[in-house]
């Protein structure tokens, strides 16, 4: 069994390094680059949705995005350690309490919308509000009133 996981702990090192696998949970609008042959053609399409399931399994660790797509629910799902996978982007991060959303299937519209999740202070590198005035601002203020 060992053996076996050191194989797969290679292989995920060497997609890894190729190209970045950022992190995502369910409930976060992605954009997967995916490679398409076409006879002697390749081509890179998009595919764009909501990333509403995850399942970490080491090297076969998938993930489920679905789309709406000519008003038909379109599900895909992509293997995170997949060759054809050209890029992985998180457009928008989703507030979700949950690690699975099924229930968005029989939901449209205005319904099946989720809520984007707040950055606050502690994810960003800005120093905490003071209620203290600062001088420079108060001199910006006389500016004005003369």
């Amino acid at each position: 069994m060992n053996i076996i996981d050191d194989i797969e702990r290679e292989q995920m090192k060497e997609i890894s390094e190729k190209r970045d696998v950022p992190e995502f949970s369910a409930g976060d609008t992605m954009k997967v680059h995916l490679k398409v042959v076409e006879g002697t053609r390749e081509r890179i399409q998009i595919f764009e949705g909501l990333c509403i399931a995850k399942s970490n399994r080491a090297l076969n660790s998938t993930f489920t995005v679905r789309k709406i797509s000519n008003g038909e629910g379109v599900e895909r799902v992509f293997p995170v350690y997949s060759p054809l996978i050209n890029k992985l982007e998180v457009v928008r991060r989703g507030d979700v309490r949950r690690a699975k959303l099924y229930y968005l299937r029989g939901r449209s519209g205005k319904k099946a919308r989720i809520a984007e999740k707040r950055m606050d202070n502690k994810d960003t590198n800005s120093p905490k509000s003071t209620n203290k005035e600062v001088p420079v601002k108060e001199e910006t203020k006389k500016d004005n009133n003369e």
